[in-house]
């Protein structure tokens, strides 16, 4: 077997003229991240070519996007600007603390999640840590994450676990997200006119996938599973699910007080509906385009043009939202930074005075 570095880390790779057999990716320390089976075919090499190709797809997807919200617009630009002018200053600024409270409440189910998987960086670092999803999820929410994580890493690297158990970490929190959307899926039923059972279905199958991911938390055998440990805590458990579901209705009060500020008639489910669209959407390279799609999509009948400059909104205020939060936590930083080095300037010794020489 040859060994090769991919992405930073060691992979145990098939030598020439051997068989395809299991793939192990491992970390510096020689902790396994992933083993698998990685047969050749077309499957695995179209995945090879698009991450390769990742940005291109994304610049891609993005400008299409975008071109077909525009293609819709067009003709009704004037009730789009007009729909977006009615707007008063007062909304666009609660939205975008609504926006700020999900965040924090997004980062605190995340602080309970790492701290039960033993981590015990302080709040505020693991916070400032979070804001870097602000900037990644501008572009894909799966960058955001990985961002994060990596900036968690770098602050903090003695007292937060290794990057698998971080990894880990974040699929408590994605189950719980999951089921939630799940519960609420019923929105759907109507505006894409999905089968009525389809929402029992995917309650159905989250929640197996919850009672699974706790069921490998129980297991001690790879350090991967320990970071899903807050499943096996009770009340971090709670703590962590009411966090989010903060967060949650902090982001549908925010689209339900958009919808309606730009004139669309439209009920606090609709909201979750567009919510549940947009973090759909979120994991294709549609862009900042996403959320005037997502409108668009759920809501369109009632009016193109009002929907579309709500969505257009939602990405406006939310984006703003998270600068202010990655704002303060570039200035807690730099605060931090500066204490740090007083600190420092104090402990070392003053020269000797004239009477000591």
């Amino acid at each position: 077997m040859s060994e090769r570095t991919i992405h930073g880390h060691e992979r145990d790779a098939p030598a020439p003229g051997d068989d395809a057999g299991p793939a192990i990716l491992t970390d510096d320390a020689g902790t396994v991240i992933v083993e698998a089976l990685i047969p050749p075919g077309p499957l695995a090499r179209l995945r090879a070519r698009g991450r390769r190709h990742r940005t291109a797809i994304l610049v891609v997807g993005s400008l299409l996007t975008a071109g077909a919200i525009v293609a819709v617009l067009w003709r009704r630009r004037d009730d789009f600007a007009t729909a977006i002018s009615d707007v008063s200053l007062l909304v666009l600024l609660a939205t975008t603390l609504l926006q700020a409270i999900g965040l924090i409440s997004r980062s605190e189910s995340w602080h309970l999640s790492v701290r039960a998987a033993g981590a015990t960086v302080d709040r505020r670092i693991l916070f400032r840590a979070s804001s870097m999803q602000v900037l990644g999820s501008v572009i894909n929410g799966q960058l955001g994450v990985a961002m994060r994580i990596a900036a968690l890493r770098r602050s903090s690297p003695e007292i937060t676990p290794k990057v698998p158990t971080l990894i880990a970490a974040e699929l408590p929190i994605v189950a719980v997200e999951l089921m939630l959307a799940a519960l609420a899926s019923f929105t759907l039923v109507g505006p894409l006119g999905i089968p009525w059972w389809s929402p029992i279905a995917v309650f159905a199958a989250t929640a197996s996938v919850a009672i699974g991911l706790r069921r490998l938390g129980r297991s001690t055998a790879r350090e991967l599973w320990s970071g899903l440990a807050v499943l096996h805590h009770p009340r971090a458990a709670a703590a962590m699910t009411v966090a989010l579901l903060v967060a949650i209705l902090a982001q549908v009060l925010r689209n339900w007080m958009l919808l309606h500020a730009v004139g669309v008639d439209a009920s606090f489910w609709d909201a979750v509906a567009v919510l549940i669209a947009v973090a759909t959407l979120a994991q294709l390279p549609v862009g900042p385009a996403g959320g005037a799609a997502a409108a668009v999509l759920i809501l369109g009948g009632d009016g193109v043009a009002a929907a579309a400059a709500a969505g257009v909104l939602m990405t406006v205020t939310g984006t703003i939202g998270g600068l202010l939060f990655a704002g303060w936590a570039g200035g807690d930083r730099l605060w931090a930074f500066r204490r740090d080095r007083r600190r420092s300037d104090d402990r070392e010794p003053s020269p000797p005075g004239p009477a000591a020489r």
